[in-house]
């Protein structure tokens, strides 16, 4: 068990227990999984792009991502069917926790000018953010990182109200604007 499930067990499901005011222990909001994706535009074009970007996302999150693929041709945007378009990782349990470690006490104040996160959710217990760039990871190499690559981040929570998963992922670590 890691550190920060072992926080949330005895610490955090208490605070918010004691602070929305719930009658049953299972409506305590819970960090479900982290989504991690990245979109390869310039991978159509060449082939060590893209197993470039999978071998960066999969040191980023633990786990190797699986390739996302294009459902039906798009001529305007010279988009072919099956063609890889982007990465996903979907992260749960020990490897969720760790990740959200990382990211909250060592990623995130290596982000460039970095105030904090918007408090904005999207109304259903899922908090979502977007990066710029994957070189704030310390994972990476930045020798052999080739171009800037953006990702989004998606945290999905058991959370019914955006208060509620705001304040969990605050508890977790998640550093917020105030």
């Amino acid at each position: 068990m890691s550190i920060l499930q072992k926080k949330y067990k005895e610490e955090i499901r208490n605070l918010l227990k004691e602070r929305f005011g719930y009658a049953n222990e299972m409506l305590v909001p819970k960090l479900k999984k982290i989504v991690i994706s990245m979109g390869l535009a310039e991978a159509s074009k060449d082939k060590n792009a893209l197993q470039d970007c999978i071998n960066e996302l999969t040191l980023i999150a633990g786990q190797k991502p699986i390739v996302t693929k294009a459902k039906k041709a798009i001529s305007n945007f010279k988009l072919r069917e099956n063609q890889p378009i982007g990465l996903k990782v979907t992260l749960r349990r020990k490897r969720m926790y760790d990740f959200m470690t990382r990211f909250g006490h060592i990623v995130s104040p290596r982000i460039h000018d970095f105030r904090g996160f918007p408090t904005k959710c999207d109304g259903r217990g899922s908090y979502s953010l977007g990066l710029d760039d994957q070189q704030i990871f310390p994972e990476l190499d930045l020798d052999k990182v080739k171009r800037a690559q953006g990702m989004n981040i998606t945290f999905v929570t058991s959370a019914l109200t955006d208060a509620e998963c705001v304040e969990l992922l605050g508890l977790l670590g998640l550093p917020f604007k105030d």
